[in-house]
């Protein structure tokens, strides 16, 4: 992999880049949707090629309990097995495990503070994390080694670095330990990764929680270490203010000359909030989740329902002049008919038009970028 800086904003910290993989260029910044099971929820690989997804995610933690990772990697990797031709990037599990053991923020901040959710994760060790598989009540042991070691037979482009996630709700000190403990695993997944790169990245994934200090430490450590790239991760904050404090004083720490993905954000005002502060991707189910609940996206970072009574005799499209395949081919009527008549289809029109919407919003991004006004 090689990224090239093409353009630093002189107004934000801003910038246009090019990371460049064995499946194609992804251009930056660049919103990058979720398929967690080698799939978009609705749509087919091919779909998403003719949209222009320059980089998919898939999940690891999913993919090994079903099908397998060996299994994909039978079918010759993520590429052949869902038939796509550009870049994929996975994760590491870490996120799926750490997220049955405590739950999420807004679990958290309903006073269920670090207490587990359930019983699938059943011991952490220095050496790694035990749990049940959701789908057989199967034992698994993850590890740093073992994650990236299934990544590998995934065949992703760029992978991601084992990481303990902590909750939000956790003790100063037992956060300093928690970030040591995820340096030293991902130090192991390095180590395991230069054993073979198979012509594969590998992103580090800087941690500390909403301690600035020990977000500038991890960034310290990591940059050190000849990771491919950077994401950010782990607990952002309880709300969006929060996270964006944290990011502004966080970013100017992450390496410059690597790219950097912010993990489990996409949402449009994060976008358009975290693009100045220098972030090069997003990853988020937003687009598509909306989508399958009726929120139909416009330019401007504006949103309507279509299950709403008023769209029942809109003969029109979702968005005027809006050349996305649904909106050339199909009314907003119909589709408000779809829904009331709970027709699958609905869904994957309207993922459709939520993703081109998104595709286009990031392209005036980089427009914007490379126009001064950013």
């Amino acid at each position: 992999m090689k990224f090239g800086n093409l353009y630093q904003s002189k107004k934000s910290r801003a910038r246009l880049g090019r990371i460049h993989t064995p499946h194609g260029i992804i251009e930056t910044p660049n919103f990058v949707p979720v398929g967690t099971n080698a799939c978009v929820k609705s749509l087919d690989s091919q779909i998403l090629e003719h949209l222009g997804v320059q980089l998919m995610f898939c999940n690891t933690y999913h993919l090994m309990l079903q099908p397998g990772s060996k299994v994909v990697q039978e079918a010759g990797g993520l590429h052949k097995f869902m038939n796509r031709g550009m870049p994929i990037i996975t994760d590491s599990g870490g996120f799926q495990v750490f997220s049955l053991a405590y739950g999420s923020v807004a679990s958290e901040l309903k006073s269920q503070g670090t207490k587990k959710t359930d019983g699938s994760v059943l011991k952490i060790t220095e050496d790694g994390v035990l749990f049940r598989s959701y789908r057989d009540g199967a034992k698994i042991f993850l590890t740093a080694e073992s994650s990236i070691q299934a990544q590998k037979e995934l065949g992703a482009d760029i992978m991601i670095s084992f990481d303990e996630l902590p909750p939000y709700h956790m003790k100063q000190q037992d956060l300093s330990k928690s970030l040591d403990r995820t340096h030293r695993w991902e130090k192991r997944s390095l180590d395991e990764h230069l054993r073979n790169t198979n012509n594969q990245a590998l992103y580090a994934v800087v941690h500390g929680g909403v301690d600035v200090e020990l977000r500038k430490k991890s960034c310290a450590y990591l940059g050190d270490l000849p990771f491919d790239g950077f994401g950010i991760g782990g607990s952002l904050g309880k709300n969006r203010p929060e996270m964006l404090q944290m990011l502004q004083e966080v970013m100017p720490f992450v390496p410059k000359e690597r790219p950097n993905h912010l993990l489990g954000i996409g949402d449009l005002t994060s976008i358009d909030a975290c693009i100045p502060l220098g972030v090069d991707t997003f990853d988020s189910a937003f687009p598509t989740r909306a989508a399958r609940h009726g929120s139909i996206l416009m330019p401007g970072n504006q949103h309507f329902n279509i299950t709403r009574g008023i769209y029942a005799k809109h003969f029109r499209p979702l968005v005027d002049d809006c050349r996305c395949y649904t909106c050339q081919n199909h009314t907003a009527a119909y589709i408000h008919h779809l829904f009331k008549a709970h027709e699958l289809t609905a869904l994957s029109l309207t993922s459709i038009h939520n993703l081109h919407i998104m595709i286009q919003i990031m392209a005036q991004y980089r427009q914007q970028i490379a126009d001064g006004t950013i």
